[in-house]
């Protein structure tokens, strides 16, 4: 038990670092191009600490559930002071300002890449791309007979027992290439082409730089579907987990990213469909694996990858995590991030527009125009948390014992 809550309190708090990092990623990129950034604070509520450093105020507040940072004019509507207005975010242009918009993204890509080379160069990578149906057809091991699989008491070989693949001399490493004149691109081909045979069958086989051609008499078993051709051999799988060197690190973790990138999409473009599994699952159904997770979820896996010292899983969900608040922050509505980078562009292609017929820029956009569809985002949003909390609380998704 306490393993576990020392899971779900550093799951939190890998969370709460992720986004007070996001934060100030747009700090950096605001201060960077000279705009006036009034605060940068970790945490929310009362101020516990803080203390100020030229035009900033730096601090710490007493709900440890993220930060914010204040900036200047980051739209028309915000009021600035005198002095605030020649560094008002609005009056920079438009490639500074998406660049201090999309930096909190940013940052959620850095910290889940850093994550992934980490555990690349010392724990190593599960293999994303591992699919059985889909191994090249290569011997890992050539039994010293075949079995009926119906027979669960058969633990050896019995007296005259047929052993195609080992008397044909097959050996580990070799690569089958086709059976009975058909090609067999992958094991699943291989293993269906035999289970169809009986008696002689001429194999090629690559081994090494050679190819050859052997002559293997495919046995019978009994199975729970019949009797159905084998040879003796099991395949050679590839490694569950991937490891990599300092060096080779970077392109494992690139690697393993773009894959994580592509999950992440499938899963938001899939979100609205699981919303109704997470209804069901607070009414008392058993709750599906694939179902959407809040922070308090996540922390729960989180909490339950500690307790069984399964360390990989809490580090790639923390990853995930990262990837996806990344992605969902520049998805194109207010208030986020990829809202604001869409008005930004708006304004861009408006003014280029007004150019052409001979008129002057139209201005900042009036954000107060886009309250009601702001609102219903918001509200669309803060629907979807109250039901996936209430759902990881009553009905949370744990890691099978």
């Amino acid at each position: 038990m306490l393993a576990w809550i020392l899971g779900i309190i550093l799951f939190a708090l890998g969370i709460c670092i992720s986004v007070a990092l996001h934060e100030a990623g747009h700090m950096g990129a605001a201060k960077m191009f000279g705009m006036r950034v009034r605060r940068y604070f970790i945490g929310f509520g009362p101020t516990i600490w803080s203390f100020r450093r030229g035009d900033t105020e730096y601090g710490l507040k007493a709900i440890p559930a993220g930060g914010f940072c204040d900036i200047a004019g980051m739209t028309a509507l915000d009021e600035v002071t005198p002095d605030e207005a020649p560094r008002a975010m609005w009056r920079y242009a438009t490639w500074k300002r998406f660049v201090v918009m999309v930096a909190g993204s940013v940052t959620h890509f850095i910290i889940g890449f850093i994550i992934l080379y980490l555990m690349a160069i010392t724990m190593g990578l599960p293999n994303l791309k591992f699919d059985v149906n889909a191994v090249k057809p290569e011997v890992g091991t050539v039994n010293d007979c075949v079995v009926d699989k119906t027979d669960q008491s058969q633990t050896g070989c019995s007296p005259g027992a047929a052993a195609p693949a080992k008397d044909a001399g097959l050996r580990p490493g070799d690569l089958v290439q086709s059976v009975a004149g058909t090609p067999t691109p992958t094991w699943k081909d291989m293993v269906e082409k035999v289970e169809k045979l009986s008696g002689p069958a001429e194999f090629v086989v690559k081994r090494g730089s050679e190819t050859l051609t052997m002559t293997v008499d495919v046995a019978q078993v009994s199975t729970d579907n019949g009797k159905v051709g084998a040879i003796g051999v099991s395949v050679a799988l590839p490694p569950a987990v991937n490891h990599y060197s300092v060096v080779g690190g970077f392109g494992g973790a690139t690697s393993f990213t773009g894959d994580m990138f592509v999950g992440v999409w499938n899963g938001l473009l899939a979100f609205p469909q699981k919303i109704p599994k997470v209804i069901e699952a607070i009414g008392g159904a058993p709750r599906d694996q694939d179902t959407p997770v809040s922070v308090v979820g996540a922390s729960i896996i989180g909490g339950d990858a500690v307790e069984r010292g399964l360390w990989e899983m809490f580090l790639l969900l923390l990853a995930t995590l990262n990837f996806f608040v990344g992605v969902f922050n520049l998805l194109p509505l207010l208030p986020l991030d990829g809202g604001h980078i869409a008005v930004l562009f708006y304004e861009k292609v408006r003014d280029w527009l007004r150019r052409l017929r001979g008129q002057p820029a139209g201005g900042p956009v009036d954000y107060s125009k886009l309250s009601a569809v702001t609102m219903v985002f918001v509200l669309l949003g803060g629907a979807v948390v109250l039901l996936t909390v209430t759902a990881d609380i009553v009905n949370p998704i744990r890691i099978p014992q």
